[in-house]
């Protein structure tokens, strides 16, 4: 079976891929280097890992939201709140790119880990990076980090539904954004190179 289907350590069920097994959830938010305080939104949440793991790394003065609009990755994810007693970790079941019921100026970090593709292929980034821009905090941060536009053997998603970097920081930049951080060489190894781009972008 191949990785990018194994089924994830924690046993939610998952739309599609679960990055947990070539993304270091742990590796992945230390870089972005949350505050206890933090209110931090992992969109596209699928399974929940990097949730959880954000939810070990911070005190309990911070608030994670895990928003996904597959219902069996929610509920799993709300189970799991449940069972293990966990206040400050909410899952959220919504279709992002037709927006969502947050307050305004309430996140310091929004995470998209490959979903900017899935945004890509609905027709509608402009309203998703604009839902982005309203729920962030000035100066709070958003996150991309997704799969280059190449042609792979590997795996990934498709390279029609693919977008590169620079596209998705025009698009930003078109928003109001500010450009932070730009890794061309972030992912797994694979034959090609890397296989991720990761963007860090200020909401100005």
């Amino acid at each position: 079976m191949s990785k990018f289907k194994m089924v994830p350590k924690n046993g939610h069920r998952i739309q599609g891929f679960s990055s947990e097994s070539f993304i270091d959830a742990k590796n992945l938010l230390e870089s972005l280097k949350l505050k206890d305080e933090d209110v931090f939104i992992d969109l596209g949440c699928g399974d929940g890992h990097v949730a959880i793991e954000a939810v070990k790394m911070l005190n309990d003065d911070s608030t994670v939201i895990a928003i996904d609009v597959y219902k069996p990755s929610i509920e799993d994810l709300q189970n799991y709140v449940n069972n293990e007693n966990i206040s400050n970790l909410i899952p959220i079941l919504a279709d992002f790119t037709d927006g969502t019921d947050l307050d305004s100026d309430f996140a310091d970090m929004i995470l998209l880990l490959n979903v900017y593709h899935h945004f890509n292929g609905t027709g509608k980034i402009n309203e998703t990076i604009e839902e982005i821009k309203r729920i962030l905090k000035r100066g709070g941060r958003v996150c991309v980090m997704d799969y280059k536009k190449q042609k792979v053997k590997h795996g990934g998603p498709k390279y029609e539904m693919r977008i590169s970097g620079d596209e998705i920081i025009e698009r930003f930049l078109s928003k109001g954004f500010e450009l932070k951080c730009y890794n061309d060489n972030a992912g797994e190894t694979i034959p090609e190179g890397k296989s991720h781009y990761l963007l860090i972008f200020e909401n100005k």
